[in-house]
């Protein structure tokens, strides 16, 4: 291509760029970016012209999704620290109350959110704020202590969930609340219970109009927001019982001044916290802000490095609790214990800095919710995707393309397909024809019943093992733009080959990898590698069952902890291999030698069929040649060299054999 071609290429790539930039601009629908390209067709425009205009819709559309997904997560964040921030400088609760509960329905896309208050007087719970509701009788309801949904929840202090309320025999209905309830069209509701230490003040409810299933996620981010109403309403008792002192005590303005001031301090605390969050700090990011404002150490800590007497105290007690010269406040959402905020060395802290502390658990708890969640959507839709490849439904190649641009991953490239799985050995009595459906395992020790339930304590135990090999493998996946999945009892994996990479390699370190994170054996087995997978989706079902029966052999060979791919297998690779790659043993076996004869117009692998053929006697070896002695030795010298120093071994003496009359039968059948 001379100059002026090459000129003409860049000014018709940028000018296939200009309508598209144009429409991220002004922000414009998805569908509007096909339409320069319906032009360009009208025109009758060059294919080289419509091939640039799609590369640069492709392009943009990817940018705007970016862009759609950046915004959410802001939007997402921004929601949860502005209510916290509002917590901070509480001055209205009614607002801060109705702000909390119109983020929730946000965030949980719910078509109604409701907040109600127990009346410990009446013995009931009534509606303190609603968003979304249309109803006026449901507006004004009072629900008894046992009573529906919420009525239960504020009774036994505990959430609750319901797909269809009208069909659920769970709790008591009554004919004022399901009218009510009628009225506003509520199908799908969840309850979660204001706490304040071990007392019930109310519950905060997310509710849609039609049927729906509400994750643990969701459960636990409305307990969070439950969390922050409670400690709202608590800011406010508090606020209201410093302005009564301060009206009977004249005689104590002075002590009233310096609780204001630190009140005031504290607000400013949640200022800066709110604002060090939505900057994009992290945890420990909180942790040295709150030293700084208290004037000492405050150190994130594990579940597993935090005083588990004090950590389970605190998060019972919803409050900071006292540990030698240290205060802990545990760090929990929706009843899950994330980890604690340690102040090193305080023994004589005030009841307003512990506030200060508990509330900076509280931000440090939505932080870590809100950014586990983002990243366990992710590689739900990760698994999502991979299992609809391995099971080769009738899939749509370019809508396969779409959801794995999405994820950041590309299936035209080159991948593999690699099982994994913790434990043992597996038993003497598995084989190698292994069940690739969903949900079956591979041959492993099983969890069996007992008297006391459905399944022993191993069970649980083994299924947190599983969960936390699929995480390990989905964060190696996301970060080497791949695709993870539990599956089978184990974890799949759909890996991109880097230039020069091999499978068996890939194998080898990620076994390695996940044994690194885990802290514990990961065996590996994977397919050999595979391409078209969007145009092809069955050849990655076919991979997953080669992937398996590696992993099995390894299991069976006491391998665990390795990783390998059927060529690393020798002959049982041919078993192994769902394709019966002969070639490829051979040229794993005795390539080399082969290679040498082709580039010197030797004949060493006859001397190998002579030598085996003899009884690997060189003295015999040589009659049938009809060469010295020395020669043959220099031969077999040579062939050391090329097979390495173990090649006189037993196992690679059979291989060697098997490879030469493979190797033989292959040049007589082809011509």
């Amino acid at each position: 291509m001379d100059r002026d071609q090459v000129q003409f290429a860049e000014r018709s790539a940028m000018s296939a760029e200009t309508p598209f930039l144009e429409l991220l601009a002004r922000g414009a629908t998805a569908d509007a970016y096909e339409q320069p390209i319906l032009r360009a067709r009208v025109d009758g425009d060059p294919p080289e012209r419509l091939a640039a205009l799609e590369h640069a819709r492709l392009l943009a559309l990817r940018v705007r999704a970016e862009l759609e997904g950046r915004r959410r997560r802001e939007a997402e964040l921004s929601a949860l620290f502005e209510t916290a921030h509002d917590l901070a400088g509480l001055r209205d609760l009614d607002a801060v109350l109705r702000a909390i509960v119109q983020r929730a329905r946000s965030l949980l896309g719910t078509d109604v959110a409701y907040l109600s208050l127990n009346a410990p007087a009446r013995g009931d719970t009534y509606m303190r704020v609603t968003e979304g509701s249309v109803a006026a009788r449901f507006q004004q309801l009072r629900i008894g202590m046992g009573e529906g949904l919420g009525g239960l929840v504020a009774q036994t202090a505990r959430p609750y969930v319901t797909e269809d309320y009208f069909h659920d025999e769970r709790f008591q209905h009554t004919h004022s609340i399901d009218a009510g309830v009628r009225d506003e069209g509520l199908v799908a509701i969840l309850g979660v219970p204001l706490m304040l230490g071990p007392d019930v003040i109310g519950v905060l409810f997310a509710a849609d109009r039609r049927a729906r299933v509400f994750e643990r996620e969701s459960i636990a981010l409305l307990g969070s927001f439950a969390a922050l109403a409670a400690a709202a309403i608590d800011t406010a008792n508090l606020l209201t019982e410093t302005r009564e002192a301060l009206a009977r005590l004249e005689s104590a303005s002075e002590i009233i001044r310096d609780r204001s001031a630190v009140i005031e301090r504290a607000s400013d605390v949640h200022d800066r916290l709110a604002e060090l969050v939505l900057r994009g700090g992290g945890v420990h990011d909180v942790a040295a802000a709150v030293s700084q404002v208290l004037d000492g150490t405050v150190e994130f800590a594990e579940v597993a490095a935090a005083p588990a007497t004090a950590l389970k105290a605190s998060a019972g007690e919803g409050r900071s609790v006292r540990h030698g010269d240290d205060w802990v406040a545990a760090l929990s959402a929706g009843g899950e214990v994330l980890g604690a905020l340690v102040l090193r060395g305080h023994p004589g802290l005030d009841p307003v800095d512990q506030r200060t502390l508990e509330r900076a658990a509280m931000v440090t708890s939505l932080l870590m919710l809100a950014r586990r969640s983002a990243s366990e959507a992710e590689h739900r839709v990760r698994g999502e995707l991979l299992d609809d490849l391995i099971e080769a439904r009738d899939r749509d190649p370019r809508l396969l393309r779409e959801r794995a641009t999405r994820l950041r991953a590309d299936l035209d490239a080159t991948h593999t397909v690699l099982a994994a799985r913790l434990g043992a050995p597996a038993s003497a009595t598995a084989t190698f024809g292994l069940d690739t459906r969903t949900g079956s395992d591979a041959p492993g020790p099983r969890a069996t019943p007992d008297a006391r339930g459905p399944m022993t304590a191993d069970a649980g135990a083994e299924a947190d093992a599983r969960r936390r090999l699929w995480s390990a493998a989905s964060h190696l996946a996301a970060t080497g733009h791949g695709l993870a999945a539990a599956r089978d009892g184990g974890t799949v994996l759909l890996l991109p080959l880097r230039d020069g990479d091999t499978a068996a390699e890939l194998a080898r370190r990620t076994a390695k990898q996940l044994g690194a994170a885990l802290h514990e054996s990961v065996t590996v087995g994977a397919s050999a590698p595979v391409a078209d997978l969007a145009a092809r989706p069955d050849t990655v079902a076919a991979a997953y069952a080669e992937a398996q029966r590696c992993l099995e052999a390894l299991r069976l060979l006491g391998r665990v902890g390795e990783g390998a791919a059927a060529e690393g297998f020798g002959f049982l690779g041919l078993l192994l291999t769902g394709s019966r790659d002969i070639s490829g043993f051979v040229r794993h076996s005795i390539g080399e030698v082969i290679a040498y004869d082709e580039r010197r117009g030797t004949d060493l692998v006859g001397t190998l069929d002579a030598y085996f053929a003899s009884g690997m006697s060189p003295a015999r070896t040589k009659d049938d040649l009809h060469v010295h002695v020395n020669t043959v030795a220099q031969r077999l010298d040579r062939i050391a060299r090329l097979l390495g120093p173990d090649w006189l071994s037993p196992s690679r003496t059979l291989e060697i054999q098997l490879a030469l009359r493979l190797h033989r039968l292959s040049s007589a059948l082809i011509p």
